[in-house]
C-alpha cells in the first residue's frame, strides 16, 4: 500500500487528527471517495483475523480478573494452560486501542507455550475499553498516560503472587504498549524482561534504573519511534544495561499485528515472535506445558 496513506494513517491514528480530515485527506490520496472506501478497511484492524488461538481452546482456562493498582481496580484478561502447576508469568500490553481481541488472542498464544498470562485493560482507569475500534482510541487519546503506566507496574506483584506463578514476571508490549513495557523496566526493579515492539523509549534519566534485559523489536520505516532509538541505546550502553534489537527491513510500525492487512508482515512477525519466546525461556525460565 502507497507508504503516503499508511503514514496518513499513523497521524490518524497517534496523532490527534479528526476523523473527517483523514477521510477527507484518504479521499485526496486515494483519488476518490469511492477509492478511500475501499481502502479503509484494509487499513482498519479486523478482529475477526484475532483468533490465532481460539477463545475456546479445550487446552488454555480463561477468566476475566481484576487486580488492585494505585488508579484504582484494573480489569484484565488472565489465561493459562489447564494443566496445573507452577509457570513463569507475562504481562501482555495492548496497543492505544484497550484491550481488544487481538490482544486477548497474543495473551492465549503465550499461554499455549506454558506461560501464565495477564492481558490487563490500562482503559479501566477511565472506565474500560469500548468495544468499537475508534471510540477505544479516542478514550485513549483523553486518558492519562502515567495512569496507564502505574496500571501495567502494579500488574508486576499481582503476577509475582499469583497461586500458579513462579514468582519471575515478563512483559511484552506493542506500539503505546511498547513504551509501556520500557517504564515499567525503569520503574519496577521485579520485571524479568521485557520486549517492547515499535515502543516510545523512556527518559534518558531513568535508563539507570532498568534492571530487567531487553529485547528491542523495531519497524525500518517507523519514523516516529525510530527518532529515539540512537539516545535510547547510547543510554542503554553508558549503563551496562543487558539488551538485544532488532530492525526488522520493509516493515511498517505495528507490522507484528495480524488484524491490520496494511502493515503486517507475516514473515518479520514470525520471526520477532520466535525471538520473543526464546527470550522470555532463557529469562524467566522454562516454561509449562498445556
Amino acid at each position: 500500500m502507497n507508504q503516503d496513506i499508511i503514514n496518513l494513517y499513523d497521524r490518524f491514528t497517534h496523532g490527534g487528527m479528526s476523523r473527517r480530515t483523514f477521510l477527507d485527506r484518504l479521499a485526496e490520496l486515494a483519488g476518490s471517495t469511492v477509492a478511500a472506501a475501499a481502502l479503509l478497511p484494509l487499513l482498519q484492524n479486523d478482529y475477526a483475523r484475532a483468533a490465532i488461538v481460539p477463545p475456546d481452546d479445550g487446552r488454555l482456562a480463561a477468566e476475566r480478573v481484576t487486580y488492585d493498582s494505585p488508579k484504582g481496580k484494573i480489569n484484565g484478561y488472565l489465561v493459562r494452560g489447564r494443566a496445573k502447576g507452577k509457570r513463569p508469568a507475562v504481562i501482555v500490553i495492548h496497543e492505544n486501542r484497550g484491550l481488544n481481541p487481538h490482544i486477548e488472542d497474543v495473551a492465549r498464544r503465550l499461554a499455549v507455550e506454558g506461560y501464565l498470562v495477564l492481558a490487563p485493560d490500562l482503559l479501566s482507569v477511565n472506565g474500560g475499553t469500548p468495544p468499537d475500534e475508534d471510540k477505544a482510541r479516542e478514550l485513549h487519546a483523553k486518558t492519562e498516560r502515567e495512569d496507564m503506566i502505574a496500571a501495567a507496574l502494579a500488574a508486576i506483584p499481582f503476577m509475582q503472587k499469583h497461586a500458579e506463578a513462579t514468582g519471575k514476571v515478563g512483559a511484552v508490549g506493542f506500539c503505546f504498549g511498547g513504551g509501556v513495557v520500557n517504564r515499567m523496566a525503569t520503574d519496577s526493579p521485579d520485571l524479568a524482561a521485557g520486549v517492547p515492539y515499535y515502543g516510545a523509549q523512556p527518559p534518558a534519566d531513568k535508563v539507570a534504573a532498568i534492571k530487567a534485559p531487553l529485547l528491542l523489536q523495531y519497524a525500518e520505516n517507523d519514523d516516529n519511534i525510530n527518532k529515539g532509538i540512537e539516545a535510547f541505546e547510547a543510554a542503554l550502553k553508558a549503563n551496562n544495561k543487558k539488551y538485544t534489537k532488532h530492525v526488522y527491513q520493509g516493515t511498517q510500525h505495528a507490522f507484528n499485528n495480524d488484524t491490520g492487512a496494511a502493515r503486517y508482515n507475516k514473515a518479520a512477525s514470525d520471526l520477532a515472535w520466535s525471538r520473543t519466546l526464546a527470550f522470555f525461556k532463557e529469562n524467566l525460565g522454562a516454561p509449562k506445558g498445556v
